[in-house]
């Protein structure tokens, strides 16, 4: 059964709607929902068990592109444009190939229609659920316990968004137990007919610096999606929106603009 996302709007004009990666937020993608906002209508939603949306024990692909159908279904949106990355990549691709008429054109951002490795993400979680919030009072105090399994700063402050202070006691914003049993489920993707395709514009952005979409998995990519074309941007890593922010809005907003997009471009 599908769940009431939250989600943010912005602007008016047709509808695209951007769906976050794992541990993010609608929130996340403010900067780029704002400046796209000039044409169009975006919406930026909360996927399940993350941020404002409703928590459930149920985290697979086809439930999250179902609630994302049914979001958008529910703004009177028939048909609409995408935009995915990582976890959310994977959500608006199952969106786009088990309801293509739905779909007016799709954004991918540097994730691919393949299994991957689980880890660093169960490590991840773990980490986060070892931490004791009792004995947490700021943001610096987790930071630093959370340091020793997580030891990059960048990402240790993308993950710690979602602990919410001076509300209550602390607490996640996450589903860390659905997350957790979910993640061998979200490293992977549905098994669905070997006839399910995309034929409508659709446009994948790698992350130079990344391997979540190498050349190995563009066999994978195009036959799926067979009007896909597939860019990288080489000073981007796995956040490539954030990484590339102009870069990356000048190929979305041109792609969303004309729905054709080549290599030569």
């Amino acid at each position: 059964m599908a769940v009431t996302l939250h989600a943010t709007e912005y602007g008016a004009g047709e509808p695209v709607a951007i769906l976050h990666g794992l541990f993010g937020s609608g929130r996340n993608w403010a900067n780029i929902a704002q400046r796209l906002s000039a044409n169009w209508r975006v919406i930026a939603f909360d996927l399940r068990n993350h941020g404002g949306s409703p928590w459930s024990d149920t985290m697979d692909y086809v439930a999250m592109a179902d609630d994302v159908r049914a979001a958008m279904q529910a703004r009177g949106h028939g048909r609409y444009s995408l935009i995915g990355h990582s976890l959310g990549g994977k959500v608006a691709m199952v969106a786009a190939l088990t309801e293509p008429g739905a779909v007016e054109s799709l954004v991918v951002v540097d994730i691919a229609p393949v299994s991957y490795p689980t880890m660093p993400y169960a490590a991840y979680v773990q980490a986060i659920r070892a931490l004791d919030l009792g004995a947490i009072s700021r943001r610096r105090d987790a930071d630093a316990k959370l340091a020793g399994a997580v030891g990059d700063a960048t990402q240790r402050a993308f993950l710690l968004q979602n602990l919410v202070l001076g509300d209550g006691p602390p607490h996640w914003r996450i589903n860390l137990t659905a997350i957790e049993a979910a993640l061998s489920t979200l490293a992977g993707f549905p098994s669905l007919p070997a006839d399910a395709q995309y034929t409508g514009p659709a446009l994948f952005i790698a992350g130079g610096k990344s391997r979540s979409l190498a050349a190995e998995h563009e066999p994978a990519v195009t036959a799926r999606f067979c009007n896909a074309a597939i860019v990288r941007l080489a000073e981007a890593g796995h956040w490539v929106h954030a990484d590339a922010p102009e870069a990356f809005l000048g190929l979305v907003e041109r792609f969303l603009a004309t729905r054709i997009f080549s290599n030569a471009d």
